[in-house]
């Protein structure tokens, strides 16, 4: 009788063992950027949460055969413009597990990404958008995110929106992007943004460069200081000069120093242009002064904005170093003259232009920089008719292009540049990220599997919606959306993230 006893504990207990995880991944080169782990090891998955990282062999419900196969966290990408099924599906297939907007940001934060919020294939969430909030005050248009729909929110912003659509933005929103802040507006702003950083925002995004022509130095030291004392970023655009001027930057660590603000520098090589190096010894040296800096780089040797955007109000081609035939039409691939540069920005101010401005060693610069995190600065994939910049590839590429092929940096310098810095830049202010970035016992499963001699873009200027190769599975909060380099249908576990935590 107790032989039988003990044979059915024995059963009970390797049936539970051989039950124990929802998902295994077998025999992957497990590669956790914290740690310094780099091994085959088994992982095992529970729910959301990595449960165990295992030389010994692990069972599950699902066993995905990672043989050949890298692990790595999911990507963190802090930098894009593409809250919707398009930019969601595509950045997925670039290994990214969460996506956020946090150089232009939303208002109101909850209100971000309403084209995938109730589908989202990955994480994604937003900061707090300062040129959000000043367009719904002082111009009285509500537009939570660049993908959302301007509405007028007041009686002005009806005549606004109305100027809207007959002379475009520039006209409409001259208040926004061109007229100061009085004392009430400075109040009523700093109100909101407060609401903002309440509701969940992961920080503050400020465009500035887009808004020179109105953002004083009175209001932008407004804005420090309330990001020092609510103790949450500020990612920035800095005002941009002729190329390569180093004023903007300059602005923007002189404020972090003085106030105590935490400060992101968004897309260093496309501000610095041929004084990329100065823009990164400038940062290196404040960081040893004690200013909470970091910086970022995508990729790419070229911009993406709207046609109506400031800059190209100013001399933009002394300040890009370019002329007309450098600019290129996205939608349609074609490369403008004056006349043609003058009509677009006349009847179509909403459309985007591609200008090709920056030489590769700049940008080879900044991403072997130690401390710089890897970006996409995605322009919002809506209709696969019209084009935007293939930014959509920019974490496979800087995996195939520039480790595997130009041996810029090695492989665990790259992942950790594109999930454990951007965790720590947010998980002060977002615990949520404390849980990210890592593959360690204990972390959420945000998990990207793929083959390190064959992961690479495909995604080219003149045809974008390109998925990646490469990729083996793709797992967020536990759940796997690419299995065998395939999407797994009616699959949606993504989460947004807020400072606060998740909805």
């Amino acid at each position: 009788m107790r032989q039988l006893t003990l044979a059915l504990l024995f059963l009970m207990t390797t049936t539970a063992v051989a039950a124990s995880y929802d998902v295994v991944i077998s025999n992957g080169r497990v590669m956790d950027p914290e740690t310094g782990l780099d091994a085959i090891r088994n992982v095992g998955i529970s729910g959301r949460t990595i449960e165990a990282i295992s030389e010994e062999r692990l069972q599950g419900a699902h066993e995905i055969d990672a043989s050949g196969m890298v692990v790595a966290p999911g990507f963190i990408d802090l930098h894009t413009h593409s809250p919707t099924e398009l930019g969601q599906y595509y950045q997925l297939f670039d290994g990214v597990t969460t996506a956020l907007e946090l150089e232009a940001g939303a208002y109101p934060v909850t209100d971000y990404a309403e084209q995938i919020s109730d589908t989202p294939l990955i994480n994604f969430g937003a900061s707090v958008g300062y040129l959000n909030i000043r367009m719904l005050h002082k111009s009285g248009i509500a537009m939570a995110d660049a993908t959302a729909t301007p509405w007028p929110s007041t009686v002005s912003g009806w005549f606004n929106a109305l100027r809207f659509l007959i002379s475009g933005p520039d006209v409409a929103l001259a208040d926004t992007f061109q007229a100061a802040a009085t004392e009430d507006d400075l109040t009523a702003m700093r109100r909101m943004l407060i609401a903002g950083i309440d509701a969940g925002a992961l920080g503050i995004g400020l465009p500035l460069d887009y808004a020179s022509e109105a953002i004083d130095a009175r209001e932008l030291r407004a804005i420090f200081e309330l990001a020092a004392m609510r103790d949450v970023t500020i990612f920035v655009h800095v005002r941009r000069g002729v190329n390569g001027d180093p004023a903007g930057l300059r602005e923007a660590l002189a404020l972090a120093e003085d106030t105590g603000a935490s400060v992101h520098i968004c897309h260093i090589s496309h501000n610095a242009m041929r004084n990329t190096a100065l823009f990164l010894d400038e940062i290196r040296e404040a960081r040893q002064r004690g200013v909470d800096v970091t910086t970022e780089v995508l990729p790419y040797n070229a911009g993406s904005a709207p046609i109506s955007s400031a800059v190209f109000g100013r001399d933009w081609q002394t300040v890009f170093a370019i002329s007309y035939e450098d600019v290129e039409w996205a939608a349609t691939g074609e490369r403008l003259t004056r006349e043609s540069f003058d009509h677009y920005r006349e009847d179509n101010p909403r459309g985007t232009v591609i200008h090709h401005y920056l030489k590769e060693e700049w940008t080879r610069r900044a991403i072997a920089e130690p401390g710089v995190i890897i970006v996409s600065d995605l322009i919002a994939m809506q209709d696969r008719d019209k084009n935007v910049a293939p930014h959509n590839g920019a974490f496979t590429r800087i995996l195939g292009r520039f480790v595997r092929e130009r041996d810029v940096i090695e492989l665990m310098t790259a992942l950790e540049k594109m999930t454990l810095l951007p965790a720590r830049r947010l998980e002060k202010a977002a615990p949520a990220f404390k849980r990210k970035g890592r593959l360690q016992a204990g972390m959420d499963a945000d998990i990207t599997v793929f083959n390190p001699d064959t992961v690479i873009d495909r995604a080219t200027y003149q045809k974008p919606y390109q998925e990646a190769v490469g990729l083996h599975a793709v797992l967020v909060n536990g759940t796997p959306v690419i299995l065998d380099g395939a999407l797994v249908a009616d699959t949606w576990p993504g989460e947004r993230v807020l400072a606060t935590g998740v909805d």
